[in-house]
């Protein structure tokens, strides 16, 4: 059969069954919509959230934790504050290195809130942080060393938290109340540019040693530094275990570095990990659509047994027969395999809207679901077509 008589036939054998047709094209919309909505909306939160990281920390970063992976927690003794100054004087590697000790859900509330409290993520940390973490001002100024060593109640709060405690803007030189310790606003650092972090947390900067007052805690978690360059930070971090291991010889604990890239491509192959398996549970509803072609096709191979059985008897060879119907199949599934990447992306465009983060609706993807809605019309076409190939024509023009 040639190619355009074949392509005329499907086609009409199509209209003449339209709302069938458009019924189990559209289960096999619904299964490729939901694979590509749930590819892009799983592509295009992972680059967000690699980017929002990118930004709150240099590509020069490292951070010196113990293993938690062996289950270690940090102690009072793990890590102390001369740790920092031995390290940044002796490393030639280290540029800066913050210690870090912080709390979650931390209640602040300015003189006027009448008891209302915001809460945020609480960081005791050194000046050193705001170059780790890329913190521009916005006003003020940020804490020095004197303001750690002197236990000053001072905090600097990134600007979406400050709006949220004074609305009228005037937040630079206010008191706030920290866990009910009153403390004095000398700084504002910008927010995140995405909602994306500013939307799961907000987050408020002391000296070290204030925070450890307000938390009744010692406990350091970790430090945060940056290399002088990025070819540098597996020495810096080579070398800032080496002293912590000779200055804490009997810790319980083991010290683990990791740099910003390596934190970048753990996090990049969990959520790659995360779309993968969300993909492949959307990838079911394809299967339920391709039973669903394959029943309607031996459906219609049932109904047209003596449209086959003549056309056999007029000279069409088998290979006619299965082409005709593997061609309806496939015809199906191409539809509907358009009409859902239709769907799927623009779920994924309003996902991502919401979400203020991009869809990646890539031309690769968009191919594989193509590619995919073909294969499904090819394997579940295949037996119904077989099947009409197969009858005789003698028995096919006896059925009524």
């Amino acid at each position: 059969m040639r190619p355009d008589d074949l392509l005329l036939l499907t086609l009409d054998n199509l209209r003449a069954h339209r709302f069938r047709a458009v019924l189990t094209a559209l289960g096999i919309a619904i299964g490729i919509a939901a694979v590509i909505a749930v590819v892009a909306v799983g592509q295009g939160g992972q680059a967000a959230l690699l980017g929002e990281i990118e930004k709150m920390g240099s590509s020069r970063g490292f951070r010196i934790s113990v293993d938690v992976e062996r289950g270690e927690a940090p102690t009072a003794d793990t890590f102390r504050l001369e740790d920092v100054s031995l390290i940044k004087e002796l490393s030639p590697a280290v540029e800066k290195l913050a210690p870090v000790t912080s709390g979650m859900f931390i209640s602040l509330r300015s003189p006027s809130s009448q008891g209302k409290s915001v809460y945020c993520d609480l960081i005791g940390t050194t000046p050193d942080i705001q170059a780790v973490m890329n913190l521009p001002l916005v006003a003020g100024h940020f804490f020095t060393e004197t303001d750690v060593q002197a236990h000053r109640r001072v905090v600097v709060l990134e600007s979406k938290l400050a709006r949220s405690l004074f609305p009228d803007g005037h937040a630079l030189g206010r008191q706030i109340f920290i866990q009910d310790t009153p403390a004095t606003i000398i700084g504002i650092v910008e927010s995140p540019s995405s909602s994306l972090f500013s939307a799961m947390t907000q987050y408020a900067f002391v000296p070290i040693t204030f925070a450890q007052e307000v938390l009744n805690t010692r406990v350091i978690q970790a430090l945060n530094g940056v290399a002088v360059n990025e070819a540098a930070v597996p020495q810096a971090i080579s070398d800032c275990i080496k002293i912590l291991e000779r200055r804490h010889p009997g810790a319980s604990v083991h010290y683990v570095g990791r740099s910003m890239k390596d934190m970048l491509s753990l996090i990049e192959k969990a959520t790659g990990i995360m779309t993968l398996i969300i993909g492949s549970v959307a990838a079911i509803a394809l299967l339920v659509g391709g039973v669903g072609v394959m029943n309607i096709m031996l459906v219609a191979v049932t109904e047209r047994m003596r449209e086959v059985g003549l056309l056999m008897a007029l000279g069409a060879r088998r290979r006619d027969i299965l082409q005709q119907f593997l061609a309806e199949a496939v015809a199906l599934c191409l539809a509907g395999g358009a009409f859902g990447v239709l769907i799927g992306a623009g779920g994924a465009w309003a996902v991502a809207h919401f979400a203020h983060w991009p869809p990646l609706i890539s031309f690769k993807t968009v191919l594989l679901a193509f590619a995919f809605a073909s294969a499904v019309g090819l394997v579940f076409g295949l037996y119904p077509a077989s099947r009409a190939a197969g009858l005789s024509p003698a028995e096919a023009l006896r059925h009524q």
